[in-house]
């Protein structure tokens, strides 16, 4: 009886303790840079665009992740909540797996070294101690960055994060070749650091384009080949987009305009339709499916509609919009956020279809696997 009952995972009082401790040491870091901000009118200084284009995206990188974190331990959460079985289809260990506490108590101590470091930064440059120390001062983004799912679920997780694979480059960039003492680069004036802008945007889609076609030579499934069309169309977007940023002209612009356009409208199909089996016009559910978990039937439909709202913040780059009070990085930080806010919604229903219609085709093994394990009853055994 003892191997054949489920594994359930205990729920632990110091890891509540600990995400309460770290959520309001957040906030009060938050709170103190926001009052540092206004009493100092940092706003209004005249380093403030050079600390937009050079210290921003590098602290941004931490804000995407935190971001991802809370969006993943909301999906958990809600998968929970709604009995969809992710341990299964992830292949997790059963009761070991990370609950979404576990998963806000990393969020939040990540969340916890950004922010002090973003804080001791602006300190020591307002103290008149440290402020000459300009290669101290910069080295805190450097210091903070040296701080299994699925293979296919994991490349499309890091599809939303382009931003962040970006702010890894401009690192490199930045402390390898720019002269961060002086709070200057030439990086976005580079050949190379431009070349490797194309291929870092395009890393994550091209990684789960190849996914796409092993399964469609391995399985024989036409649809991964559609699948791939979807991919591979998001990078044509991706590296026109890329060129029309670097090389404005009429040519590139119209370029960017259609390859985006038509990855916008592939790529929201394909997310409800096929990954989210909604809008489905013979269902006993109104253009829904047949089969659902959440009761209110309202919300897959403000779903469809924010997913395709926000893909359309997809789009900013194209219609180059300029907002006066948002410096450029701000506007393409919150870009960002904004996708990444999609894909944490695509992730609850991507996996609540799976749990419901197309498990056996999604896990990465073939059988049910034991609710017991042989090697952890060896020793007792003996």
């Amino acid at each position: 009886m003892t191997d054949l009952r489920p594994k359930v995972k205990i729920e632990r009082h110091r890891v509540t303790f600990s995400l309460g401790f770290l959520f309001g040491c957040t906030m009060a870091l938050i709170l103190a840079v926001v009052l540092i901000t206004r009493t100092r009118n940092l706003l209004d200084h005249e380093g403030r665009i050079q600390y937009m284009d050079n210290l921003f995206p590098l602290y941004s990188l931490f804000g995407f992740i935190v971001l991802h974190m809370l969006m993943y331990a909301g999906n958990i959460y809600f998968w929970r909540r709604y009995r969809v079985n992710f341990t299964f289809i992830f292949g997790f260990k059963e009761g070991t797996e990370l609950g979404y506490r576990e998963v806000l108590l990393l969020s939040f101590g990540v969340a916890v070294l950004a922010v002090g470091s973003v804080l001791a930064n602006l300190d020591m440059e307002m103290d008149p101690i440290t402020k000459d120390y300009k290669a101290l001062t910069e080295l805190v983004p450097l210091g903070l960055v040296v701080v299994t799912l699925p293979d296919f679920f994991l490349a499309d997780q890091l599809t939303s994060q382009v931003q962040a694979f970006r702010s890894l480059e401009f690192y490199i960039c930045y402390y390898g070749w720019g002269d961060y003492k002086r709070r200057q680069n030439t990086c976005r004036t580079s050949d190379v650091y431009n070349t490797f802008t194309f291929i870092v945007a395009a890393i994550p889609y091209w990684s789960r384009l190849l996914q796409c076609l092993r399964r469609l030579i391995e399985e024989r499934d036409f649809m991964q080949g559609l699948n791939g069309l979807k991919y591979l169309s998001t990078i044509v977007a991706i590296t026109t987009r890329t060129a029309y940023t670097l090389n404005t002209g009429n040519v590139w612009k119209i370029a960017a305009w259609i390859a985006s356009v038509i990855a916008m409208l592939f790529g929201t199909y394909w997310d409800i339709v096929m990954d989210w089996g909604l809008f489905q016009k013979n269902s006993k559910n109104r253009w829904l499916r047949d089969k659902l978990l959440i009761p209110h039937k309202s919300v897959y439909f403000v779903a469809m509609v924010l997913n395709v709202l926000l893909r359309l913040a997809w789009m900013q780059t194209v219609l180059n919009l300029q907002v006066s009070f948002l410096h450029r990085q701000a506007l393409i930080a919150v870009v960002a956020v904004l996708e990444i806010i999609r894909r944490g919604i695509w992730n609850f229903f991507r996996l609540e279809n799976e749990h419901l219609n197309n498990v056996g085709k999604y896990r990465a093994f073939k059988s049910v696997p034991l609710p017991f394990n042989y090697n952890e009853d060896a020793s007792k055994d003996e």
